[in-house]
C-alpha cells in the first residue's frame, strides 16, 4: 500500500456539486465569481441540492419553506438557555443544538427522499435561528423573530442585532455566506460524508461537520485572524508583528490554502467587501492593517490571502461577535454539507479506507507478573 499523509491529491468520490479545477471554483458548473456577485444565498442552496437554478416560482416556495422552519419552538428555546454556561464557545452550542433537533424528529429513514428534502430546509433554516437566538440570550436580549419579507442574510442580521439591516451590509453578507456554502471534499465536509456513509441520519452528518468545522485549521482560522488583528491594533504595527510571527515561525492565520497555490478565487470578493463595509463603518484601519499583512505575507512568503482572511475584518465591522464567526461559517456551509450528504446517500458505498502499519512485529506475549 502506498500512503498519502492528510490523504492528500487522493480521490475519494465523484461529485457534481463542486469543482475545483486549475484554481477555479465553481458551484454546479456556475462560475463562483458570476454567484458571489448575482445570486441570492437561496438561490445558491437551491443550485446545491437540486443541481439547477430556481425559477421565479421555485424560488418563491424555497424562500418561503425556509422561513417557515426558522422558528424555534419553547421547549427548545429553554434548552438553550441552560446551554448557557459561563465560557460556552457558541460553535460548542450549535453542535448540541442540532444534535438535538434531532430529538424533535421521529423519522430518520434515509431512503425516504422527500423527507430528507424536508428535514434539509429544516436544519438550513434553524442554524440562523439558533445561533440569533443563543447570542441574544446570552445578553439577556429580547428575542427578534425573522420576517418573511427579508432574505435570509438580512433575516440573520436582523435577527442578531434587532435593527433593520442596512443594504450594503446585507449585499456583503449575503456574499458571505454565497462564498462559503460548499468547497468540495474540505474536512468538514468529508467528515459529514463518512458518517452517513454508515446510513447514519443528516443531524448525525452535521453534527460530526460541525464538530470537524470547529478546529482552527479549518472554520475557526477567521476567529484567529480577527484576533492577530485585535492584538495589532494599528496599520503601522502590521508589519513589525508579522515579521516578529515569521521569525518565531509561528503560522499565520487566513494566509495560504491546502488546494489553492496561486490564491483563493474567494478571497477578492471578500476583500472588496471588506474595503467598503469598513469604509462605511468608520472603520477603515481593519481593512489597511488586513491589506498590509496579505501584501507581505505574499511577497515574503509567497503566500496569498484565503477567504477566511477579509471576512473577519468585514464581519467586524458588521458588528458580529468574534466567537459568532465560525458558526456563521457553519450555517453556510450547511447547505454544502447537505448537499454532498444526499449526494452520499445516492450512491453509497461505506467509506473505510486502510492504514499502513509501521509499528513492531512478532511480539511474545509475557503474563503480567514477568512484564
Amino acid at each position: 500500500m502506498s500512503t498519502s499523509k492528510g490523504l492528500e491529491g487522493i480521490i475519494v468520490a465523484e461529485t457534481d456539486i463542486t469543482s475545483i479545477e486549475e484554481g477555479n471554483l465553481s458551484y454546479v458548473g456556475y462560475s463562483i465569481d458570476d454567484l458571489a456577485e448575482q445570486a441570492s444565498f437561496e438561490e445558491v442552496v437551491y443550485l446545491l441540492w437540486h443541481k439547477h437554478l430556481p425559477n421565479d416560482e421555485e424560488l418563491h416556495n424555497f424562500k418561503t419553506q425556509l422561513f417557515n422552519e426558522m422558528t424555534l419552538s419553547p421547549s427548545f428555546i429553554e434548552q438553550l438557555k441552560h446551554m448557557h454556561v459561563e465560557n460556552a464557545h457558541p460553535m460548542d452550542v450549535l453542535r448540541t443544538a442540532v444534535s438535538m433537533l434531532s430529538l424533535y424528529d421521529s423519522e430518520h429513514d434515509h431512503e425516504d427522499r422527500e423527507a430528507n428534502f424536508d428535514r434539509a430546509v429544516l436544519l438550513q433554516a434553524k442554524m440562523a435561528m439558533i445561533i440569533t437566538t443563543f447570542h441574544r440570550l446570552r445578553n439577556k436580549d429580547s428575542l427578534v423573530q425573522p420576517k418573511q419579507d427579508l432574505s435570509y442574510a438580512e433575516n440573520f442580521l436582523y435577527m442578531l442585532h434587532g435593527k433593520d439591516v442596512d443594504p450594503l451590509e446585507s449585499k456583503a453578507f449575503n456574499k458571505a455566506l454565497v462564498l462559503h456554502a460548499d468547497h468540495e471534499l474540505n474536512a468538514s465536509t468529508f467528515t459529514a460524508r463518512v458518517c452517513v456513509a454508515t446510513l447514519s441520519d443528516l443531524y448525525s452528518g452535521l453534527t460530526a461537520a460541525i464538530s470537524a468545522l470547529k478546529g482552527p485549521l479549518h472554520g475557526g482560522a477567521n476567529e484567529q485572524v480577527i484576533k492577530m488583528l485585535m492584538e495589532i491594533e494599528t496599520a503601522e504595527n502590521a508589519i513589525p508583528y508579522v515579521k516578529e510571527k515569521i521569525a518565531n515561525k509561528e503560522k499565520i492565520m487566513g494566509m495560504g490554502h491546502r488546494v489553492y497555490k496561486e490564491g483563493d478565487p474567494r478571497a477578492k470578493h471578500l476583500k472588496d467587501m471588506s474595503k467598503e463595509i469598513t469604509k462605511q463603518n468608520g472603520m477603515p484601519h481593519w481593512y489597511e492593517m488586513s491589506e498590509k499583512i496579505e501584501s507581505y505575507v505574499k511577497e515574503t512568503k509567497g503566500l496569498p490571502a484565503n477567504v477566511d482572511f477579509y471576512s473577519a475584518s468585514m464581519y467586524h465591522a458588521l458588528g458580529v461577535p468574534h466567537d459568532l464567526f465560525t458558526p456563521i461559517f457553519a450555517m453556510s456551509r450547511t447547505s454544502g454539507w447537505i448537499a454532498h450528504m444526499l449526494e452520499q446517500y445516492a450512491n453509497n458505498r461505506l467509506i473505510r479506507p486502510r492504514a499502513e502499519y509501521v509499528g513492531p512485529m512478532n511480539q511474545t506475549f509475557k503474563p503480567v507478573n514477568k512484564r
